[in-house]
């Protein structure tokens, strides 16, 4: 299905991965998006081989997945109000950000979204649906997936959330709050800033906005508010 990943570097190291992957292994240019960060934004290297880049638990074809949509376009389409806007992320991620209007399945993991699907959607009744995750890669399966299941009009957010805020402005955008990645950074804002505000729990590992930090539960440090949710003590 390809790769899927985040590196970091200083500039001429990150130039001579992109590189190597152009020349080598894509053979040709790919999409990437870019942050600047002063620190290193994680611990330690790791790669994985998967069967897949990521599983929705079902078979699923990609040769007919749903329609890009450019950022650029993004605010017209999700403004439709015969548009079904879902947040396919998990809700640690949906937490601390979101689309204005979008619906957030409450999802743990990328594997219930297709109960969510059968409870809440209907093809004869939905007739467009519109989804966007951090970087795409989500929605490519998704997309493809719902199609299978008889929904016709299925667009998905080109380059994901992290597209979208590097190229909207904020005094256009349609998102609210801030976008939870995948490293020490948390999450980051428009313009892919990194989040001076957003933490993450050391225990069970969800992301903290400034109120989550006043709640009763909350131990800097220690725990959260979320950590019974998760089973933590």
């Amino acid at each position: 299905e390809g790769f899927n990943g985040t590196i970091s570097g200083t500039r001429e190291a990150v130039d001579t991965v992109l590189n190597h992957l152009k020349t080598h292994i894509v053979h040709g240019e790919f999409e990437h998006k870019e942050s600047l960060n002063e620190k290193q934004p994680f611990g330690r290297a790791k790669v994985r081989l998967k069967k897949e880049t990521i599983s929705l638990g079902e078979d699923v074809s990609l040769a007919h997945r749903g329609t890009y949509v450019e950022p650029k376009d993004w605010n017209a389409l999700i403004s439709d109000p015969d548009v079904i806007v879902i947040d396919t992320r998990n809700t640690y991620e949906t937490h601390i950000g979101t689309f204005e209007g979008a619906k957030d399945p409450g999802i743990r993991t990328f594997k219930q979204l297709p109960d969510y699907v059968h409870t809440h959607l209907d093809p004869a009744k939905h007739k467009k649906i519109a989804t966007f995750c951090t970087g795409g890669i989500r929605c490519e399966k998704f997309t493809a997936w719902l199609k299978q299941e008889g929904f016709e009009n299925v667009y998905h957010l080109k380059g994901g959330i992290l597209k979208y805020l590097e190229e909207i402005p904020e005094s256009e955008s349609k998102w609210q709050g801030e976008c939870y990645v995948f490293d020490e950074r948390v999450a980051v804002g428009h313009g892919l800033a990194p989040s001076i505000s957003a933490s993450q729990c050391p225990a069970c590992g969800h992301a903290l906005t400034s109120e989550d930090r006043k709640h009763t539960l909350y131990v800097e440090g220690r725990r959260c508010g979320f950590c019974n949710d998760a089973g933590k003590p």
